[in-house]
């Protein structure tokens, strides 16, 4: 599933469904069917790669999530936790580097910010890679590297690198922290990825505190939020994927 969505939501999507089309109409002129797919898809790529559509749509799912403060946790023993969102491989003439993706690098600032404000007794980074053959190192590595360079003591995180989603984190995750025993959790993680996350953790008996990393796309000049762009593309494949991962969840019992 989210193969086909990574394809539809993409430039090689628009091409394939404008070049569908195209020949569809080539071959028969006259057909009623190929200018109303032509149209639908025109139609159909131009809303979803206009940023402030699926920033609108997304905002109900950042209902009653705010920016974290240090007020958000009571007093107690506090571990944080930062999800990972994927990597991207940089390739050089003899070798390559693994580094965070867009929304992953979104919330390493975020956990670097939460790290500062409340300095929790452990940082957990999660996230296993989405191709264990592939030549990327697992999320969780390449963000504690991130968090590393940014000033988190490397004795103070603790990896978890072998999950492929979000219900596999929550598992995994609720695993590490039984022996650290602290009072509270912090989960970091995108905004709209957010109440999908709380609920996988909740579905596994603990209550996190939420710290979302804002969109990093939404700095795009104002004029470009308007028009058709792949970052507008880019987030409602986001969007997309985390409505259908919330009717999953809720129908595999993952969600609480």
């Amino acid at each position: 599933m989210n193969a086909v969505l990574d394809f539809l939501f993409s430039v090689s999507g628009v091409v394939v469904s404008l070049l569908v089309g195209a020949l569809w109409l080539w071959r028969r002129p006259q057909s009623i069917a190929a200018r109303r797919f032509l149209w639908t898809a025109a139609l159909f790529y131009t809303l979803a790669s206009v940023y402030v559509v699926p920033q609108t749509i997304g905002r109900l799912l950042t209902l009653g999530y705010h920016r974290f403060t240090p007020t958000d946790v009571p007093s107690g023993t506090t571990a944080l936790v930062v999800l990972g969102a994927g990597d991207e491989v940089v390739g050089g003439w003899d070798e390559s580097v693994t580094v965070p993706n867009v929304p992953g690098a979104a919330r390493v600032l975020e956990t670097w910010r939460v790290f500062r404000l409340l300095n929790p007794a452990w940082v957990i980074s999660s996230g296993g890679g989405v191709d264990p053959t592939g030549p990327s190192e697992p999320s969780a590595v390449t963000m504690r590297d991130a968090l590393v360079r940014l000033g988190v003591p490397p004795s103070r995180i603790k990896l978890e690198s072998t999950s492929r989603n979000t219900h596999d984190e929550a598992v995994l995750v609720t695993a590490v922290l039984r022996p650290l025993e602290v009072d509270h959790l912090i989960l970091v993680t995108s905004d709209v990825h957010m109440r999908r996350s709380i609920a996988a953790f909740r579905a596994q008996g603990t209550n996190p505190i939420p710290a979302m990393a804002p969109d990093p796309r939404a700095t795009m000049p104002r004029y470009q939020q308007w028009m058709p762009h792949r970052h507008g593309l880019s987030y409602t494949s986001e969007l997309v994927h985390e409505i259908a991962g919330i009717v999953y969840y809720r129908a595999r019992g993952w969600w609480r």
